[in-house]
């Protein structure tokens, strides 16, 4: 079917169109250049005066795997009060701080997003973050791999292996799990939690392995530069939610030596210790140091007001926070020898010092930061919010009026310890499709994502222009979905399957003699079955696999 969007107002940062009118023609789930004029165009729909822009893409939201699953389970009075009723192209479902599958797959697409990226895969549990991110209708998806915390690599390390080991390892695990890209989550904290270490630092030695975070991060940044892989390692840093973590952030970006790493939901590495109350905010401190290293990335991790749900590997953090949990429920569990996890449920509130100081520390990281090709629009979800609080964290970027009446309802000392009152920038539209489509879509390899050039999939998002920012991005006029129609006015309209990314790096064969007697000895899994095939993942649903790239050196 040959489909034209006749007059839209283009905001493509790709191909640096900055709300030019154009046509845009598509035909067989891809984009493509103006037929000839005597073709017949089977469908066309008039959107002058609408802005239009690549499908959304989050670069990191908790979509799959266990901890996903057992928040869910956590909290099932926020299921009973958020139920969905099916409808003739909507599967029902219910959640609002942690939605059902089907649920995350048409609100995703009701605000215009087509692929969302769980950032925290566990290996051992790999099989069944697939299956569930398949089950999430019409969004592409993808996951990147937990390492910096497994025994294998920590005893490689531990044993001053040589890189290039380290190196087949890591490409091994991308390929057993059907990776995007790799994530370090506290590392080397996870497992010292397990040997009852309580906290460890930047250069603090592991109790057991004798080795430091430091060395984990170098060791893995090295790993993925040598392989190539599109996307940097994606660092959840040491010390999260500690006050004076925003030097050790300063100290991560340091230890790279100039590598590239992306620095994830960077508002909780963010706190300073001045003031009486000893928590202020380091996000000045960090905007400088990152405009200034441009081998860093970043998605902030903006929290929102009110109930949510805190998942996370970092069992050291979780344990460490439970008793802040609301309601007062916690899990906190150890997985096989990858890490752990911990589940604990938190409601932020404005009127609280340090929650209000959280959301200013996350604006003022947004709008400090000068590049928006290196900074990402998050919530962490669901630790900071739910993904579908999107619209109103965009109107807070581009409306500064409105985020003056924001503040002024907050704790009266986080406003006075904040210098957001003070920042006059408003993000563009040209901006927002940077940090919401080209940006993330560039960071991933995802070469023909997150533009509306020829060739590249037929993703696009049509938006009724208002002056309220949040009203605009909530409901698109139009979304499509490789080419086809899947939202109208808010409306499901159709609800087909997407498709997974992955990395398929190259690696020395003879890493897996070495992972065959580590896995007989400790694991519960044969070797053979840990490894995830294709013919699976198609198998769950998903229509094909969309392999990226990888360009080592």
């Amino acid at each position: 079917m040959l489909i034209k969007l006749t007059n839209g107002t283009i905001f493509d940062p790709v191909h640096r169109l900055d709300g030019e009118q154009r046509n845009i023609f598509m035909e067989n789930g891809r984009i493509i250049r103006a037929p000839a004029s005597t073709r017949k165009i089977d469908r066309e729909y008039d959107i002058s005066g609408h802005v239009v822009m690549a499908g959304g893409i989050d670069i990191h939201t908790h979509i799959g795997g266990g901890k996903v699953n057992i928040a869910r389970i956590l909290l099932p009075e926020d299921h009973q009060r958020d139920p969905v009723a099916p409808s003739p192209h909507r599967r029902g479902g219910s959640g609002h701080v942690v939605p059902s599958t089907f649920v995350t797959g048409h609100r995703y697409a009701e605000m215009g997003f087509t692929a969302c990226f769980e950032p925290a895969m566990l290996p051992a549990n790999a099989r069944q973050a697939h299956m569930e991110m398949a089950d999430i209708p019409i969004v592409d998806a993808g996951a990147y791999v937990l390492m910096g915390n497994d025994d294998f690599l920590l005893q490689l390390l531990s044993q001053g292996a040589d890189q290039s080991l380290i190196t087949d390892y890591v490409a091994w695990t991308i390929r057993a799990t059907q990776a995007l890209g790799v994530k370090v989550v506290n590392p080397g904290g996870i497992s010292a939690f397990k040997f009852n270490q309580r906290r460890l630092d930047l250069d603090e030695q592991h109790a057991v392995y004798s080795i430091t975070p430091r060395s984990i991060l170098q060791s893995l940044c090295t790993a993925v530069h040598e392989l190539g892989l599109p996307h940097p390692l994606h660092v959840h840093g040491c010390n999260l939610g500690i006050p004076g973590n925003d030097v050790t952030t300063l100290d991560t970006i340091a230890a790279v030596d100039g590598l590239r790493m992306h620095l994830t939901h960077v508002q909780f590495h963010a706190y300073g210790k001045e003031g009486d109350r000893k928590f202020s905010s380091g996000a000045a401190r960090i905007a400088e140091r990152i405009n200034g290293s441009p081998n860093i990335s970043l998605d902030v991790g903006q929290i929102m007001f009110g109930q949510t749900i805190t998942a996370s590997g970092d069992t050291m953090l979780q344990h460490r926070e439970a008793k802040h949990a609301h309601p007062k429920k916690t899990v906190i569990m150890d997985i096989e020898c990858d890490a752990g996890c911990g589940i604990v449920p938190f409601l932020y509130r404005d009127k609280n010092y340090v929650n209000a100081l959280q959301w200013c520390i996350g604006l003022e990281l947004y709008l400090l930061i000068n590049d928006p090709w290196r900074i990402f629009l998050t919530t962490d979800h669901p630790n900071g919010a739910p993904f579908t609080s999107y619209p109103h964290l965009i109107r807070l970027l581009m409306d500064r009026e409105f985020r003056l009446e924001m503040l002024a309802a907050l704790h009266p000392a986080a406003r006075a310890h904040s210098i957001l009152s003070s920042l006059t920038r408003e993000y563009s539209l040209y901006e927002i499709a940077i940090m919401t489509r080209a940006a993330p879509a560039r960071s991933l390899g995802l070469h023909d994502r997150g533009h509306l050039g020829v060739g590249a999939a037929a993703d696009v998002v049509v938006y009724r222009p208002r002056k309220n920012r949040e009203e605009m991005f909530s409901r698109p006029r139009f979304v499509f979905k490789d080419g086809k129609l899947v939202v109208q006015d808010g409306r499901i309209t159709d609800s087909p399957a997407g498709v997974v990314h992955r990395v398929t790096p190259e690696f020395d064969g003879s890493i897996e003699r070495r992972l065959q007697r580590y896995f007989e000895k400790f694991h519960t899994v044969r070797l053979g079955n840990f490894r995830l095939g294709d013919d699976e993942l198609l198998g769950y649903g998903r229509t094909a696999l969309s392999t990226h790239p990888c360009r080592p050196g």
